[in-house]
């Protein structure tokens, strides 16, 4: 009774913080749409000057639009774990690409299970990122989502027309697909459930994490998107490799892109004619950098804008990625801000906007002040920090203004930092390590700290 009590003031303190009548307003739906290996230049509201974002630029036009925002991770299974369990990579399971998964709960507790129960109602379409690798199509389920319809395992997700697709643990089989080719493009399919799942939890509360997979190779569109883009850009054919060939990788880059931007604007629509736009929290991410593989390279369309490297490093154009929030009435339009979070802040962020208990062991810091305009009670994080195990192991560390970033880790653990100072330096092109040695040192410390060695993921200490 007393725990029933202390968990119902809890939630009344929320809405009061969230200025709504707790006894008049109801839980706000949670709409989190993310896109795979979209750059930090890829939107025109990003500053894209080869093709136009128009929903999403309306999406950051009528809310809030953050320039310094993190990924999980610099590719798209840890970074979807760091999102999805509310750590990041020093500490989360799922660390890296390959055989993993989350572990049964109560291990490796994901966002959906916090807002199931909290009552939400909750689903998962697209690309899941509970696992990169499993062969359990009911996987999401069993990790709180009550509705899942998708791919559970990255490798497939490559293909864009794909042979079958797991609803709630059974296979949908589409004929005519070969991978490659076919009838029945995944994106529509995840668009078409998005929206019936909207109409059906109309009356919420629900949390929607509408997964796609654009613009990851394989480079792959319907013509429709991308005809308006062809004779537009100087092509280089790809013959194709473990990815489809593309002649016009560009123009279908573009199109991929367009599709994107049109299944957003799609989804806040369906919330504008069912009128819980205004009860509706949307965000809009990618999980890493811009990519250079499947025939397209980064550099075509300056996917990271001013940002070195992209997908794979741990430099800026790996990481930062675009956030839009928008929240009709409850965020100001128009607005962007420089606050620095995270994808595990995720976490915490939706269960203060559900009323429900955020979980001790989250790296993360709610930006729920920072989305309803109350900076001044913005908790703001000493440091974010991020590890990935691919090209010899990297660690990286933001504190402020500085950057450091450390490679070659499996090779030398306490080898040397690179140092950075983002307000002077956004492009990393000048390292001053030399110039203060206190702040390598300081870096190095808060290395040592943030990452804990699993039964998976270690890094050699000799």
């Amino acid at each position: 009774m007393l725990r029933a009590l202390l968990l119902a003031v809890a939630e009344f303190a929320t809405w009061t913080f969230m200025g709504i009548d707790a006894r008049a307003a109801e839980k706000p739906n949670i709409i989190f749409i993310l896109a795979d290996d979209l750059g930090y230049g890829d939107l025109s509201c990003y500053g894209q000057k080869n093709f136009q974002t128009p929903c999403l630029d309306r999406m950051a036009a009528e809310g809030l639009r953050f320039t310094q925002h993190y990924a999980g991770s610099t590719v798209c299974a840890p970074s979807r774990a760091c999102l999805l369990a509310g750590q990041h990579t020093g500490h989360v399971y799922q660390r890296a690409n390959g055989n993993i998964a989350f572990r049964p709960d109560p291990q490796d507790i994901s966002v959906a299970r916090l807002l199931k129960n909290a009552r939400y109602h909750t689903a998962l379409i697209g690309k899941s990122g509970l696992s990169c690798r499993t062969e359990d199509g009911s996987h999401p389920n069993k990790k709180g989502f009550d509705h899942f319809f998708g791919y559970v395992d990255h490798g497939a997700a490559h293909r864009y027309y794909p042979k079958w697709l797991w609803r709630n643990g059974e296979r949908v089989r589409y004929a005519n697909n070969d991978g490659f080719e076919g009838d029945s493009y995944s994106p529509d399919l995840f668009l078409e459930d998005a929206l019936r799942y909207v109409e059906s939890h109309r009356d919420g509360p629900f949390f929607l994490h509408l997964s796609m997979t654009q613009p990851h190779a394989d480079l792959n569109v319907p013509a429709k998107w991308k005809e308006p883009f062809l004779g537009k850009f100087q092509e280089v054919p790809f013959p194709g490799n473990h990815y489809r060939p593309e002649p016009n990788p560009k123009a279908t880059f573009a199109g991929m892109i367009a599709h994107l931007d049109h299944a957003v604007g799609q989804v806040l629509g369906k919330l504008r004619e069912l009128g819980i736009e205004e009860n509706t929290l949307v965000l809009f991410s990618s999980d890493n950098g811009g990519m250079s593989e499947g025939g397209w390279s980064r550099d075509y369309f300056d996917s990271n804008g001013p940002l070195r490297g992209g997908k794979r490093d741990l430099y800026e154009g790996g990481i930062r990625v675009p956030l839009i929030a928008w929240w009709p009435q409850h965020i100001a339009a128009g607005e962007t801000t420089d606050h620095v979070s995270a994808f595990w802040d995720f976490v915490p962020t939706a269960c203060e906007i559900a009323g429900a208990a955020t979980p001790a062991d989250t790296d993360g810091i709610s930006y729920a002040p920072t989305l309803l305009g109350r900076s001044n009670e913005q908790k703001r994080h000493d440091y974010l920090y991020w590890e990935f195990y691919e090209q010899g192991g990297k660690q990286a560390v933001r504190q402020g203004d500085w950057k450091g970033v450390r490679l070659d880790v499996q090779t030398a653990y306490e080898g040397p930092i690179e140092l950075y100072h983002l307000g002077d330096d956004l492009g990393e092109k000048h390292n001053v390590a030399g110039d203060h040695p206190e702040i390598v040192e300081r870096m190095s410390a808060i290395m040592r700290e943030a990452h804990v060695d699993s039964q998976r993921f270690k890094f050699v200490k000799e």
